[in-house]
Parts: structure tokens; sequence; C-alpha cells
């Protein structure tokens, strides 16, 4: 085999001219090929069912989906959108969380305006996304609920205007 050298604007194709493995001791991992992650499924549900809070205890809002991983190695990967999500006060804000059966994995919420009363500023939506690992093959279920970050006052999600959605996908070689 002939060493040729590169000039300074020359490249190699790495995809044509490597056909071996780099060994683990040089950096490599002594794999020789990779699988790609793939989407097993989608789940998806929505609700444009109003939630109204006005103390500092999280309720279930009605969006929530089931999944059925097909290996415990699988994750989930969740997107989460909340519409009309708004507040009363000046003093509050719209606390949401994500969870896994009663786990809590993640919380968001929103703090735009307000318009005072007794009727929340719907400002718009509240989104997250979230990855999780099950480790499980059974049904599993995810939600969202709300709460009023101020424990008197009010915070709302959804209406008939809105929708909230979550979308559930499993991911495989992930």
């Amino acid at each position: 085999m002939a060493i040729t050298r590169l000039g300074p604007n020359q490249s190699v194709n790495l995809a044509s001219n490597v056909t071996r493995t780099l060994p683990a001791a040089n950096g490599g991992t002594g794999a020789t090929s990779f699988t790609s992650p793939k989407i097993l499924q989608v789940v998806q549900a929505s609700t444009t069912t109003e939630t109204v809070k006005t103390n500092s205890t999280f309720s279930d809002t009605g969006l929530t989906a089931d999944i059925t991983p097909s290996a415990t190695s699988s994750k989930v990967l969740i997107f989460v959108n909340c519409g009309g999500v708004g507040k009363a006060t000046t003093d509050t804000y719209a606390q949401l969380k994500l969870l896994r059966g009663s786990t809590g994995l993640v919380t968001f919420e929103q703090r735009g305006g307000y318009t005072g009363g007794t009727v929340a500023n719907k400002v718009g939506s509240c989104s997250t996304f979230y990855e999780d690992s099950p480790s499980t093959t059974s049904a599993t279920t995810y939600k969202v609920q709300l709460r009023s970050g101020n424990n008197s006052t009010y915070a709302q999600m959804g209406d008939s205007a809105s929708t909230s959605s979550i979308v559930l996908m499993e991911i495989a070689g992930w």
C-alpha cells in the first residue's frame, strides 16, 4: 500500500476510503456498524377542557395519554403543548407538571400578562418536552396537572378556543 501525502487543499473521503474499524485504543469504539435510533410508535391525545385552579394543589387537567413500550430499553420522548394558559393577578402564575403515573417528571409554567379580576388572561400556550426511560413493557400513562403558583389566586389551562396536546414517541436504539 502506498502512502500519499495530501496538499493543503486536499481531503480524504472517509465514506469511501476508510474500510477498517478504528481500534478503541485509538479513540474508536471497536464497532464495525451502528444502528440508528428508530421511532417504534407514536401516540397523541388532546383536550379542549377548561381547568381552573385557585390553590397550590396540583390537579389533573384531562390531558393524558397511554403508551405500551415494546422493550424495557426503549425511551419515550414526550412533547406537551398546553393552550389557553393564563392567570388573573400579577402575584401568581400557572404551573404545570408532567407525570408518568404518579411520578413527577418536569414542572413548567406560564408567568405572562394578566387582566385582573376573576377571569384569567389566556396569554397563549405553555410547552415542554422530556425524554423518559420508563424501563417497562407495561401500559404507561403520562398526564399533565395544573396549579396556581399562589395559594389563593386564579390559574387556568384550556378552553373551547384552544387545544392542549400531548405526543408520546417510543424510540429504540437511543
